[in-house]
C-alpha cells in the first residue's frame, strides 16, 4: 500500500509512504530539514509501522505541537486503520 500524507504544522509538506503488511518499504518527505529527514527515512525502512508509531508519536519540534516524525506516526496510524 502506498499513501501520500499531507503534513500539518511542520516544515515538510508531505510524506510519501510505502507499506507492505506492517513493514515500511519506503518513506520520502517533501521539503523540511533535508539531511535529518533522509536519515529518518532510512532508519525506518524495514521496521514495523507499529514500532515506529510507538517511538515517534508525540515528538515535538521546538515549540511546535508536532514534528515530522510525529506526522509520520500519524500517517502510519491512518494507513494501518485503512488496511484493516
Amino acid at each position: 500500500m502506498r499513501s501520500l500524507h499531507k503534513t500539518k504544522g511542520t516544515c515538510s509538506r508531505s510524506i510519501d509512504i510505502e507499506l507492505e503488511d506492517d513493514v515500511i518499504k519506503s518513506v520520502k518527505f517533501s521539503d523540511g530539514c533535508d539531511g535529518n529527514l533522509k536519515a529518518v527515512s532510512q532508519l525506518v525502512v524495514g521496521m514495523k509501522a507499529s514500532d515506529v508509531i510507538d517511538r515517534f508519536e508525540g515528538l515535538r519540534c521546538g515549540r511546535k505541537k508536532t514534528s515530522c516524525p510525529d506526522q509520520l506516526a500519524k500517517a502510519l496510524k491512518t494507513m494501518l486503520l485503512t488496511e484493516k
